[in-house]
């Protein structure tokens, strides 16, 4: 964007109000605490693809109390996620999270 002031034209930068993560945990924290639409301005499209035909290499199988899975169930349908795509996403992200 140029401005021009006095007879000079420079370009103006735009100071982004998302700052400078030190690590994932930080910025976690702070996507926790922040709406993205507070930055729509600021965000650019990218694009995402996922390679769903690719076959899952090993086979877990789980024995449930009813009242586990019925919730697991609850919260699977409520997120638009079948319950083996909930439970496959929730055990990755404990695993990240215990290193």
């Amino acid at each position: 964007m140029l401005a021009k002031k006095k007879g000079e034209s420079f370009m103006k930068k735009k100071i982004s109000k998302i700052p400078k993560f030190k690590s994932l945990k930080e910025e976690a924290e702070f996507w926790d605490n922040h709406e993205f639409t507070e930055f729509e301005g600021e965000l650019e499209d990218v694009r995402v693809v996922f390679d769903l035909k690719k076959p899952k290499e090993e086979t877990l199988i789980l024995r449930l109390q009813k009242g586990v899975k019925e919730r697991l169930e609850k919260i699977a349908a409520s997120k638009g996620l079948n319950v083996s795509t909930l439970a496959r996403t929730w055990l990755i992200e404990k695993l990240q999270l215990s290193g």
